[in-house]
């Protein structure tokens, strides 16, 4: 399932998203990801390259695979790393979460990996955290997540609740994001929304809110009849108070969620939606006109005017041959952790995981919106903070973002469990050293 050749990167980075699903990866056929030009061990490095390429999450995982072999591209005709090309290792395992164990086991162990780049979903990652640290090995996780989690083997690039969703609701609660006094708290069953609509109610209550103007629902991966649970948020926002929807639905239940908002007649001057998982890429499959003016929240948007977004959205076409085809948030974390690793390696001359997990806290990376992101003791970075409105193009209008960048909190200040606690691999070296207590363990 490796690749060592430009053309073999650019005949699977241009299949399409959709293609995938229905195998034209070659999964169908039962043929590798990519051709395979064999090479010995010693004479690349390999990346993994973790993500689903089949499933409910191939909507939104797909193009991670597709920047990743971008960007490994790209590190090759700069001449690549130590001296040796770097060699992409694609597994996909299907939004299948006990498979992600497997498959990076055997990325590390039979593949020989140096770094594995991939998950998307908390429970594909809590799935995998045993293997990266039974065997030492680095995994670079790029999209936003819960938080309450501090491994050393693992570096956080996407957003934690206080770079994502907490500010969505601060905004929603200003005048200028319509002074909000109802929430419909909207997710998939699993562990990044129960935990972060956790969070997010705990704050809600610390503002003031009280139960009756909180509902919270959660529906599986994959959901696709939307029209009671839709009419059931349309009869919460009726009751005289602003409402709004936090929204922390996953994967490819999205569309049928907003085709039904739309059937509805639910307008964001209505009631509007703030998705946290809702990006560029998951709206290019949908008539986005019935949604203007519903929002994301996000660290990254297409449409940010920059010369290194422009550059970078320009590379994107190039590499993938399909000036249709979005960026998005996740792959601009991508691009940042993929960049702080090759500064990582070439600090400690070598891809040894322990002296590279030294390596990278510190480490500093412009992002593509203008400032420069740093890797923190706690292995989250800092980032700043969008809030976007849905255009008729399928693309957003910033309407609000930070003054500076925030950095990541591995620990919600809001949860009796985890507001005494820190991360920190550098002084501490702990990932969740509690604070009243003076010692590494927690609670």
């Amino acid at each position: 399932m490796s690749s060592s050749s430009k053309n073999s990167h650019r005949s699977n980075a241009t299949i399409s998203r959709r293609g995938l699903l229905v195998g034209a990866s070659g999964l169908a056929l039962g043929l590798p990801l990519a051709a395979t030009v064999p090479a010995r061990a010693d004479e690349t490095i390999k990346i993994g390259i973790l993500h689903s390429l089949s499933g409910t999450m191939a909507i939104s995982e797909t193009t991670l695979k597709d920047v990743m072999l971008m960007l490994i591209d790209a590190q090759n005709k700069k001449g690549g790393l130590l001296g040796k090309k770097l060699e992409p290792v694609v597994v996909d395992h299907a939004s299948n979460w006990p498979l992600f164990a497997e498959k990076a086991r055997e990325l590390i162990s039979k593949d020989k990996v140096s770094v594995v780049f991939g998950c998307w979903t908390s429970v594909s990652r809590k799935s995998v955290l045993p293997v990266f640290k039974e065997l030492d090995s680095i995994l670079f996780y790029p999209v936003q997540f819960e938080g309450e989690e501090g491994e050393r083997n693992v570096f956080y690039t996407g957003a934690a609740p206080n770079q994502q969703a907490i500010p969505a609701v601060d905004y929603l609660m200003s005048a200028d994001g319509g002074l909000v006094k109802r929430w419909v708290l909207e997710g998939t069953d699993y562990v990044y929304p129960r935990t972060t609509n956790k969070i997010l109610e705990a704050y809600l209550k610390q503002k003031g809110v009280v139960d009756a103007d909180i509902m919270i629902n959660y529906t599986p991966f994959g959901f696709s009849d939307w029209q009671t649970e839709v009419s059931k948020i349309k009869a919460f926002g009726s009751a005289g108070k602003k409402t709004a929807v936090v929204s922390t639905i996953n994967g490819d239940a999205n569309v049928p969620f907003y085709k039904e908002l739309g059937n509805q007649g639910i307008k964001a001057t209505d009631i509007p939606v703030v998705a946290f998982s809702v990006g560029e890429e998951e709206l290019a499959g949908l008539d986005t006109k019935p949604l203007v003016g519903h929002l994301a929240a996000w660290n990254y948007f297409e449409s940010i005017k920059t010369p290194a977004n422009t550059a970078f959205i320009k590379e994107w076409h190039d590499f993938i041959g399909n000036p249709k085809r979005t960026t998005n948030d996740p792959m601009e974390a991508h691009y940042i952790g993929f960049n702080m690793w090759v500064k990582a390696v070439q600090k400690a001359g070598t891809t040894d995981p322990d002296k590279v997990i030294s390596a990278l806290p510190g480490t500093k990376q412009a992002n593509l919106s203008g400032g420069v992101s740093e890797m923190l003791p706690n292995h989250y970075i800092t980032k700043p903070v969008f809030i976007g409105e849905i255009r008729p193009d399928g693309q957003f209008n910033v309407v609000w973002k930070t003054k500076d960048l925030v950095p990541g909190a591995a620990w919600s200040p809001y949860l009796p469990g985890s507001k005494d606690l820190v991360a920190d691999w550098v002084n501490l070296k702990c990932g969740n050293y509690n604070t009243v207590t003076k010692t590494c363990g927690g609670t």
